[in-house]
């Protein structure tokens, strides 16, 4: 007999205005903490495993547009005023970190812009208690910074072709960001013992989706890429230009359409184990994938709106799920913005071609 699909549960006291991040807040704090950010300003905390509602801060940044969660136990965010900020969940305390601004060097007379990318770079030398973030942002420019310096001074600097609209991490050596002009950019990151840090874009090439990215992760293993545009498709690109051998060809597929309607991919998520990624679109609907045999896996049932977010926690066991209208179609009425989470079982996410 068939095993029942899991329930999707709904978690208390969520956001107020759209969605924009989800993060599981790494083990040794609690496997179960999940954090989320939106346009309302506030930093959420909740626990999935008994529904509750552990936190909320608002940190008078305007509307957050980005989390991340390094080892260590606390947060950083990304505001629409341009500012990073770290959040330290023990003593619900936090502290501006840097700015993104228009001009080369932040200041209080510049105009702050958009801090819309945030990854942690955990596994980078020296960033074992989660000291070390990197940001991108509307104003063109990848920043790494150690909290341990002094504030708004990063530890490198890279100019982008054009605004972030998405970035992610693997082994906190290398970065990739999607910016506008449909531009893919991998950053090599550096940070020897004693010695200052480096970072340079080693790639920068044109995305072969023929829209703009809305989304972009690696693979765990660092070896390829999946990106989701806002035309309804997700391409599996890979790095042997940059010496990263993958022995696969680039390919895409459609996807989160109905009929003649296409929908954006707002975001992707991979399970950290089995190498399989979900994604969710404007449809409402979440899909699981295996990316390298080109199967299609799982349809969850579908939400009452956008998924505007989707996380993964630490061992794949689970996933996070923002359902929030994210204005593609203007402003109009739309349900309530909701967070659900869902046990996921193995069959969802196995590889196609695993026995």
């Amino acid at each position: 007999m068939a095993q029942p699909p899991p329930e999707t549960r709904t978690l208390p006291n969520p956001p107020t205005d759209g969605i924009t991040s989800l993060s599981y807040i790494p083990p040794g704090q609690s496997s179960s903490h999940l954090a989320s950010t939106s346009w309302d300003g506030s930093l959420r905390i909740h626990d999935t495993s008994s529904l509750t509602h552990v936190m909320s801060q608002n940190l008078e940044a305007g509307p957050l547009l980005s989390l991340a969660t390094p080892a260590g136990g606390s947060v950083w965010t990304g505001g629409l005023d341009g500012s990073v900020r770290k959040f330290d969940v023990s003593t619900s305390t936090s502290k501006i970190i840097g700015v993104h601004s228009g001009g080369e060097q932040s200041s209080d007379t510049e105009p702050k812009i958009a801090c819309s990318c945030l990854s942690s770079m955990d596994g980078i030398v020296g960033s074992g208690d989660g000291t070390i973030v990197a940001s991108a942002g509307w104003d063109g420019k990848f920043y790494l910074w150690d909290s341990r310096r002094s504030p708004g001074s990063p530890a490198a600097t890279v100019k982008l072709p054009g605004k972030a609209f998405s970035m992610d991490s693997v082994d906190g050596k290398r970065v990739v960001v999607a910016t506008s002009g449909r531009r893919t950019c991998i950053i090599d990151v550096r940070m020897p013992a004693d010695e200052d840090a480096s970072a340079k874009i080693v790639l920068d090439r044109e995305s072969s989706l023929k829209y703009q990215t809305r989304t972009v992760r690696f693979f765990p293993d660092g070896k390829g890429l999946a990106m989701g545009s806002i035309e309804g498709r997700v391409a599996i690109e890979f790095l042997d230009e940059i010496g990263v051998e993958s022995g696969k060809k680039k390919y895409a597929f459609k996807c989160h359409r109905a009929g003649d309607t296409v929908y954006p991919v707002n975001a992707i998520a991979f399970h950290p184990q089995l190498g399989t990624f979900a994604t969710g679109g404007c449809d409402g609907t979440v899909v699981t994938w295996d990316g390298l045999n080109k199967k299609k896996l799982t349809t969850l049932p579908k939400f009452a709106t956008s998924i505007a977010a989707l996380a993964f926690n630490h061992n794949g066991t689970e996933l996070a799920i923002a359902s929030s209208y994210t204005f593609e179609e203007g402003e109009r009425e739309h349900p309530r913005d909701e967070i659900f989470v869902r046990e996921i079982l193995d069959h969802e996410c196995k590889p196609k071609s695993s026995k």
